[in-house]
């Protein structure tokens, strides 16, 4: 039998990213027929813009593990149906950044110029020099709203015409502003008050759907030009049509629309530039978003980690070099908590120590609640769907951070609350390879490399309970790989943590029983 995952190309992407996908999978390119009578053989589809994925298609697709966009925005799929159903859904984010950034520069050249209308007026025969008088750059403020990477290019490409570049974001850390040269706004109507041009690099949501209107026009300089790039609903059109016709915004350069194609009353005005969503139609970048896109895909058909899934937190690069090693960990920390206590929970608390609790720790968070639940549940668990499965159970989730740790650089501490009980586990990586490392679990400290079979046994701390124990192993013809002890007190009670190479025998669990110990636990973190 053929065990290959496959994929369903729907629309047309790369051939580069085809064949990328080729030679891992069963790839079926097929860009007609029903849909909904096909999607259920395949383990993946990617799309652009024309398949519209919702909720009943996806309900179909029973064998689907990702959905792939060859582009940035997702509307035309279902991601809140994609999620319960724990599919991932990733788009292609970075391949039309540079494209949309210098379409962006082409249309504040072309604003700041008139260069469309006298083009236009030279091929009617017209020569009107004085007419289509334009002005320089260099030295006047354009404001940015949205310094995300799209937003960060154009910031670069402005300071290099010479201009004072100003921005509003509110998710993006000062140092980031200084970084780029660009003076931060602490109000959308700071940037208003200041800015000669407005170049908009924001997503679209209920916030900023409608954000320029007429209210918005009014706090602006008389005589501001506008430019938009990025979502067409981020404007009201009505509105941006009066306050040219007044004169308030002197020009407006569009090249999105809130429903496309676009053959409205904007094209009416010479004041206004038009372009048909061009920004991202160049062929490198189509080129660059279809293997993107394929690279993604392959990604979570292979179970790694999925940089540009929108329904999973997303680790800026320099956070990921930092994080990354801690993935793995916090996956086998949430199995190993939830298997301690029974899988009972009320509650999941992650905690974060150290230097790690500067950085942005929610991946971190899903990857605790995907090894916590992955063998609980009779449906698929993964990052996607993990945070849903927590609320469905009525599982209140929590994480901390705290930059300070003391025995450690960092720290992960896991801890399940149940039925008035409470089972902490903790750990760090160790080395230049990132070995997983236990340092404690229900309330002793440990030293133990994490392994895919482990055993805990407490007993009473008297001498001779080591011997015995290992007695218990040897009959039972179970190897102890890797062992650590640890106790709370002298004479109180002691915890031995072990590795071992076979799955523990009901020999093993009969022999410790028999020798008295208090309990003892074998999970398989594999």
């Amino acid at each position: 039998m053929n065990d290959r995952a496959k994929v369903l190309v729907r629309e047309k992407i790369a051939d580069g990213g085809i064949e990328m996908l080729k030679e891992k999978f069963d790839v079926d390119v097929d860009l007609e027929g029903e849909l909904s009578e096909k999607i259920g053989a395949y383990d993946a589809i990617i799309i652009r813009s024309a398949t519209k994925l919702t909720a009943d298609l996806i309900e179909k697709g029973t064998r689907l593990r990702v959905i792939g966009r060859a582009g940035v925005g997702v509307d035309n799929v279902d991601i809140a149906a994609a999620t319960r159903k724990g599919i991932i859904v990733a788009n292609a984010p970075d391949a039309n950044t540079v494209s949309t950034a210098e379409h962006t520069i082409a249309l504040l050249m072309a604003l700041a110029r008139n260069i469309p209308q006298a083009y236009a007026a030279m091929k009617q025969g017209e020569w009107e020099r004085s007419k289509w008088k334009g002005i320089e750059l260099a030295g006047k403020t354009i404001g940015i709203i949205g310094l995300g990477k799209i937003g960060q290019q154009v910031a670069r490409k402005a300071a290099g015409l010479g201009m004072r570049v100003i921005a509003f974001d509110p998710v993006v850390a000062k140092d980031r502003f200084r970084e780029l040269g660009v003076e931060r706004m602490e109000t959308i109507d700071d940037l208003y008050a200041e800015a000669e041009f407005i170049t908009l690099h924001a997503p679209r949501t209920a916030e900023t759907t409608g954000m320029l209107n007429k209210d918005a026009f009014a706090k602006m300089r008389d005589g501001v030009r506008i430019i938009n790039a990025a979502r067409g609903a981020l404007i009201v059109d009505d509105d941006l049509i009066e306050a040219v016709k007044s004169g308030k915004v002197a020009g407006a350069a569009l090249d999105v629309y809130a429903k496309e194609p676009y053959t409205g009353p904007l094209t009416e005005y010479p004041a206004i530039v038009v372009t048909p969503h061009l920004a991202a139609s160049t062929g490198e970048a189509q080129d660059r978003a279809g293997t993107d896109v394929a690279a993604q895909v392959a990604a979570a058909l292979e179970g790694e980690l999925v940089t540009n899934a929108v329904n999973i937190p997303a680790l800026r690069e320099e956070d990921l070099a930092i994080l990354g090693p801690f993935l793995p960990l916090s996956v086998k920390l949430g199995r190993l908590a939830m298997a301690l206590a029974g899988g009972r929970a009320e509650k999941i608390e992650v905690s974060y120590f150290g230097n790690m609790a500067n950085y942005d720790t929610r991946l971190l968070t899903l990857a605790v609640l995907n090894g916590a639940f992955e063998q609980t549940e009779e449906q698929p668990v993964n990052w996607v769907n993990a945070r849903v499965i927590a609320e469905d159970r009525g599982i209140q989730v929590s994480e901390e951070s705290k930059p300070k740790s003391r025995d450690f650089t960092n720290l992960v501490r896991v801890r399940v609350f149940g039925d008035g009980s409470e089972v902490a586990v903790s750990g760090t990586t160790i080395g230049t390879d990132n070995r997983l490392w236990l340092a404690g679990a229900l309330g002793y400290e440990l030293e133990i490399e994490l392994a895919p079979l482990m055993g805990f046994v407490r007993y009473e701390d008297v001498p001779g309970q080591i011997g015995r124990l290992g007695v218990a192993f040897g009959e039972a013809g179970v190897n102890i790989a890797n062992m650590a002890v640890s106790r709370t007190r002298q004479g109180g009670t002691a915890l031995m943590a072990v590795s071992i190479d076979s799955p523990a025998k009901p020999a093993l669990l009969e022999g410790i029983e028999k020798a008295g110990f208090l309990d003892a636990r074998f999970i398989d973190l594999g």
